[in-house]
């Protein structure tokens, strides 16, 4: 079974990677960066990509030496003890309904390409799609690794085809870029956003065991990937500022000037189909942290139990009923999508910067320095999030005492035996 596993090359480390980053984000955060900061978000993005590197690097070290499917918990388990690593554990859980509701929005953007939705249409179109994920996640049935890899090849390959015609028939478009007079709030907030296309490096750190040869493979393929990725999110957004202000997706527009007037479905089938795919892993991964935190009674022992497929079918239940609630509590408060994204981006802050922490610990001085640069990336992105990191925030002091008091009664419990 270990030789099975041990099958990654770098290559395939890096699509692996561009496969976790780039989803639906592509089509859509671009713009919404561009509609924060204008021709700034460009400096959003160059800025966050070499500012996250440091990031990349010091999880891959981590995920060599502490390879363990919690990921970030366990790093900052072995670092700090284990009543912190159950809060960086409880705080993914908790972000993933937030952060799932953001992606459903996602979907619904391509899905109002293609047709027409009415809010309450758009409402019952949204939970309809989370049950046939339920449905796949309890049947064990989850989308493979080459399907995912070959969905991330058409998105690059779309955005790369327009990016090579614009740039020989849209040079008279080309944007014009201030360099003076930067606005620094509106490029830290518009960076607090583009974190949203970052959030999965931790994800991809659990794979580290199952590379061919990890110790020479893993740490570049994560770092390319990583570039890679930021580069075409930076490409997207020139071509983006090159399109005159529209109500629709500006990349729809450009495939449009480019390919013809079939944009809206092609971005619009890739756009369902990748956001419905992160929804999916999501769900089944924070289905079986769940399953693994209530086998350690951190979480009801009710979650513990395995259907006949060997699926966590009641965390699994418990997770995509979380998720509905969340999705029917914007549709009735009228919450914006911007809210839930800089919500789960505040959440993930926490988990990166609690991670860098745990590195001055775990790592030989050698990477302190990029621990430092890290936890200064953190911060820079917690303050462009502002008071939307008040969410993070506020359930992180709830879950400290909580689970304080819950190892309390299970270390008494223990002395008494």
């Amino acid at each position: 079974m270990t030789n099975l596993n041990k099958k990654i090359t770098r290559s395939q480390g890096i699509g692996l990677l561009a496969t976790t980053l780039l989803g639906t984000g592509v089509f859509i955060l671009p713009q919404i960066t561009v509609d924060i900061a204008g021709a700034d978000a460009l400096y959003s993005w160059a800025g966050l990509t070499l500012a996250i590197l440091p990031i990349v690097w010091v999880f891959s070290k981590l995920a060599s030496l502490y390879s363990h499917a919690a990921g970030p918990a366990y790093f900052v388990e072995k670092a700090f003890g284990p009543l912190f690593g159950r809060v960086v554990g409880l705080l993914f859980i908790v972000v993933v309904p937030v952060g799932a509701s953001a992606a459903m929005m996602m979907v619904m953007e391509f899905m109002q390409l293609m047709f027409s939705f009415s809010p309450l249409g758009s409402l019952i179109a949204q939970l309809l799609l989370l049950l046939s994920i339920w449905l796949l996640n309890i049947r064990g049935i989850e989308l493979s690794a080459t399907i995912q890899f070959v969905l991330t090849l058409a998105i690059t390959a779309v955005v790369i085809g327009m990016i090579g015609l614009f740039s020989f028939h849209g040079a008279e478009t080309m944007p014009t870029i201030n360099h003076h007079n930067i606005d620094t709030s509106a490029v830290l907030l518009a960076a607090g956003v583009a974190f949203w296309s970052f959030l999965g490096i931790e994800a991809v750190s659990h794979f580290s065991a199952e590379f061919k040869h990890p110790e020479k493979d893993f740490v570049p393929a994560m770092l390319i990937g990583t570039g890679l990725v930021g580069l075409l999110y930076f490409a997207c957004v020139w071509l983006v500022l090159s399109q005159p202000h529209s109500q629709s997706l500006a990349m729809v527009d450009v495939f449009n000037q480019q390919f013809g007037q079939s944009g809206r479905w092609i971005i619009g089938v890739l756009g369902v189909a990748a956001g419905l795919a992160t929804i999916n892993v999501y769900v089944g991964s924070v289905s079986r942290l769940c399953w693994s935190l209530s086998k350690e009674s951190v979480l009801p022992e009710y979650l513990s139990h395995l259907n006949q497929q060997q699926v966590p079918q009641r965390a699994a239940n418990v997770i995509t009923l979380a998720m509905a609630a969340v999705i029917i509590l914007r549709y009735t408060l009228e919450l914006p999508f911007e809210l839930f994204l800089s919500w789960t981006n505040g959440v993930f802050v926490l988990i990166y910067a609690a991670s860098m922490l745990a590195a001055f610990k775990l790592l030989s001085k050698r990477y302190r320095s990029a621990s430092f640069c890290g936890l200064l990336t953190c911060i820079a992105v917690g303050i462009g999030l502002g008071q939307n990191m008040m969410y993070a925030i506020a359930v992180t002091i709830i879950l400290l005492p909580l689970l304080a008091m819950q190892q309390a009664r299970q270390l008494k419990k223990l002395a008494h035996g």
